[in-house]
């Protein structure tokens, strides 16, 4: 794997997408982008009523992110991200900005990711609703799009086993 490498930190909430990805970006000395810091304002606020969002609520978010992979592609710069990319769609419009992005699927049950919720603070996210909403928008990635791993592990082991299957030459 090159040091230019971008990648996608995919999962539900509660997966742990923001700190998988920070972990690895650090490891490969990249930046990290976080998709929840660039949802619009309206999208915040019917997130943190309750109020899961559409595809169309959607679109700018994720265009705005496939820009970001675009513009670090541009400049040959490694780049992590993480957001939920529920769809393949999404992830299709993910990889408009860059068409090698290398995907993470980070993937747990309810159960798990509901108690990870529930110990989080100070974030806009809340409910089973909303959780029971992604988990019914969520489209697997196939081992073709993704390398999937359990959250049941480590946030340092994720990261050893991510990369140790990149050099190995697995998924995308």
């Amino acid at each position: 794997m090159t040091t230019a490498q971008r990648i996608l930190v995919m999962g539900v909430s509660g997966s742990g997408k923001s700190h998988v990805g920070r972990l690895l970006a650090e490891r490969l000395g990249a930046r990290f982008i976080d998709g929840d810091d660039h949802h619009a304002p309206a999208s915040i606020d019917k997130m943190a009523r309750g109020v899961p969002l559409t595809d169309a609520d959607r679109e700018g978010w994720l265009e705005t992110l496939a820009g970001f992979l675009a513009e670090a592609r541009a400049r040959g710069a490694p780049l992590v991200v993480g957001c939920s990319a529920l769809k393949r769609r999404y992830r299709d419009t993910l990889r408009r900005g860059d068409p090698d992005l290398a995907i993470l699927f980070l993937d747990g049950s309810r159960a798990q990711l509901r108690q990870r919720l529930s110990s989080r603070e100070g974030h806009f996210f809340k409910g089973d609703a909303m959780l029971d909403s992604q988990l019914a928008d969520l489209e697997p990635p196939g081992v073709d799009e993704a390398i999937t791993l359990d959250i049941g592990q480590s946030p340092e082991t994720l990261v050893d086993a991510f990369l140790r299957r990149r050099a190995a030459g697995c998924a995308t």
